[in-house]
C-alpha cells in the first residue's frame, strides 16, 4: 500500500467506509480462525470418545499461552507502528517490525523447548490425569514441540501487515492457514483416515501454521517497495526508544493474556474433578461461546489502526466518533447473540458429540457463558483503545481486575456456592463489573480528547 493510498484510508475516507475496509477483513479473519479452532472440537468429537475431547481442551491454555508472545510483540509492534505511521516517522515503522519480527521467532523457539523440558509437570498443571495424560502429550507434541514458532509468527505478521491498513492481506494469510487446518482435520483425525485422534489435529494445526507463516514472507518479498513492514536483519535492533514503546503496550497486553491463562487452567482443574464428560462439556461450551468473542475481538482489532493513526496525528474527533460507531453496531449485535445462544444452547453443544451426558453438560455450561457476550465487547472495546493510545498501564489494570480481583475469586466462591455449574457464571460477573469501569474510562478519554 503506497503512502497516498494510506493517507486516504485514515485521514479522508468516511468513518464507517474506513472501519468496513479494516475491520470486515479483520472479522472474516476471526471467524475462519473460529471455526478452525472449532474444527478440532468436532473432528475430534466424532470419535466419540470423551477422552480425546478432553485432551485438546486441557491443552488449550498451552495455546492461549502463545498469546502472551503474539500480544507482546504482535499488540506492541501494531501499536508503535499505527503511531509511527500518524506522525508520518517511516523508518520508526520499519525498524519496529523488524524488532517484532526476530524477537517474536527467538520467543516461539524458546517457549517450544521450555515446554518439552517442563512436559511432566506442565501435563500435571494442566489437569492431565492417568486417563488424558497419553492423548494430550500427543496434541502437544505437534501444537506446542513442534508448532510453537510458526503459530506465534503467523499471527505476529498479522498484524503487522494489518497496522498499515493492509487488513484484506494480513486476514488472507491468516485464512489460508485456517482452511488448509479444516482440510487436513478430517483426514488426519476421523478412522477412515490416519486414524491418529488428537494427534491428527494437533499435526494438521502446524502444518497449517506454517503454511501461513509462508504466505506472509511471499506477501512481504513481492511488496518489498510498497510496504514500511521489514524484517531485514539490518533494521533490527535495540533503539530504546523502539523497545520502551513496544513494550509499553505489550507487557500488559502479553500479562493479560498469561492470566487468562493462569483463569482457564484454574476453571479446567475444577472441572477435571467432576471427570471426563465434564471436561469435555466445558471445552465444548467454551469453544462455541468463543464464536461471538473473536467476531467482536476481531473488530475492536480491525479499527485499532485508526484509532492509534488518528489520536498520533491530533484527530482526536475522527477518533471519538470511530469509537462511538463502534460501539452503536456492534453491541445491539451482540445483544442478539446472546439470546440466539441462550435459546438454542442444546443444539450447539449437540453439534459437536451426540451424547447425552454431555448436551446436558454442556447446555447449562453454555447458558450461563454466553451472558457475557455483550459486556466483554465493551471491555475488548475499551483495552484495544488503551493499546492503540499507548496506555499500556490501563490495559494492564484491566487484566488485573478480570483475572486476579473478579473472575478467579469468583471461580472459587461459586464452585462452593453452586458446585461445577457455578463455574460457567464466572466470566459474566467479571465482565459486568468490567462493562462499567470501560464506559467511565472511554468517557475519560473523550473529555481529555475535547480538550
Amino acid at each position: 500500500m503506497e503512502e497516498n493510498e494510506k493517507i486516504l484510508l485514515f485521514e479522508k475516507m468516511p468513518i464507517p467506509r474506513a472501519i468496513a475496509k479494516l475491520a470486515v477483513p479483520t472479522i472474516l479473519s476471526s471467524l475462519v480462525m473460529v471455526i478452525y479452532n472449532l474444527a478440532d472440537t468436532y473432528f475430534v468429537g466424532m470419535l466419540g470418545d470423551p477422552v480425546q475431547n478432553a485432551a485438546v481442551t486441557l491443552a488449550y491454555p498451552v495455546l492461549l499461552a502463545f498469546n502472551a508472545v503474539n500480544n507482546l510483540f504482535g499488540v506492541g509492534t501494531s501499536s508503535m507502528m499505527s503511531r509511527a505511521l500518524g506522525r508520518k516517522d517511516y523508518e520508526t515503522v520499519r525498524r519496529s517490525s523488524a524488532f517484532g519480527f526476530y524477537c517474536s521467532l527467538f520467543s516461539g523457539i524458546l517457549f517450544s523447548l521450555l515446554c518439552t523440558l517442563c512436559k511432566a509437570p506442565l501435563l500435571t498443571t494442566l489437569g492431565a490425569d492417568e486417563m488424558t495424560w497419553a492423548a494430550t502429550d500427543s496434541y502437544m507434541l505437534w501444537t506446542v514441540t513442534c508448532g510453537a514458532a510458526p503459530s506465534i509468527l503467523n499471527v505476529v505478521m498479522a498484524y503487522m501487515v494489518r497496522s498499515e491498513g493492509a487488513s484484506l492481506h494480513a486476514s488472507i494469510g491468516t485464512m489460508s492457514g485456517c482452511f488448509l487446518n479444516m482440510i487436513l482435520d478430517p483426514i488426519f483425525i476421523l478412522p477412515w483416515g490416519l486414524n491418529m485422534g488428537a494427534a491428527g489435529a494437533g499435526l494438521a494445526t502446524f502444518l497449517s501454521n506454517c503454511f501461513a507463516c509462508g504466505y506472509f514472507f511471499v506477501l512481504l518479498y513481492v511488496k518489498r517497495k510498497h510496504t514500511f513492514v521489514s524484517v531485514s536483519p539490518r533494521k533490527f535492533g535495540f533503539e530504546r526508544f523502539i523497545v520502551l514503546g513496544i513494550c509499553a503496550v505489550g507487557i500488559p497486553a502479553s500479562i493479560q493474556n498469561l492470566l487468562n491463562v493462569t483463569g482457564m487452567t484454574i476453571l479446567n482443574n475444577f472441572t477435571s474433578s467432576y471427570g471426563a464428560d465434564a471436561v469435555a462439556s466445558m471445552g465444548i461450551a467454551q469453544k462455541v461461546n468463543t464464536v461471538p468473542f473473536q467476531i467482536a475481538l476481531g473488530f475492536s482489532q480491525g479499527i485499532m489502526p485508526l484509532v492509534s493513526y488518528t489520536y498520533a496525528s491530533g484527530n482526536h474527533k475522527r477518533m471519538k466518533d470511530t469509537i462511538l460507531f463502534a460501539i452503536k453496531l456492534m453491541l445491539p449485535a451482540m445483544v442478539a447473540v446472546t439470546v440466539g445462544y441462550y435459546i438454542w444452547a442444546g443444539n450447539l453443544v449437540a453439534l459437536f458429540m451426540n451424547n447425552e451426558t454431555i448436551i446436558a453438560y454442556g447446555t447449562r455450561f453454555l447458558r450461563a457463558m454466553c451472558l457475557a457476550q455483550p459486556l466483554i465487547y465493551m471491555d475488548f472495546l475499551a483495552v484495544g483503545v488503551f493499546q492503540a493510545l499507548g496506555m499500556g498501564k490501563n490495559a494492564l489494570i484491566f487484566a488485573i481486575m478480570r483475572k486476579i480481583i473478579l473472575e478467579i475469586p469468583a471461580l472459587f466462591v461459586l464452585n462452593w456456592a453452586y458446585p461445577l455449574y457455578g463455574l460457567a457464571y464466572a466470566q459474566p460477573v467479571a465482565e459486568f463489573v468490567l462493562t462499567i469501569a470501560a464506559v467511565v474510562m472511554l468517557g475519560r478519554i473523550f473529555k481529555r480528547g475535547s480538550n
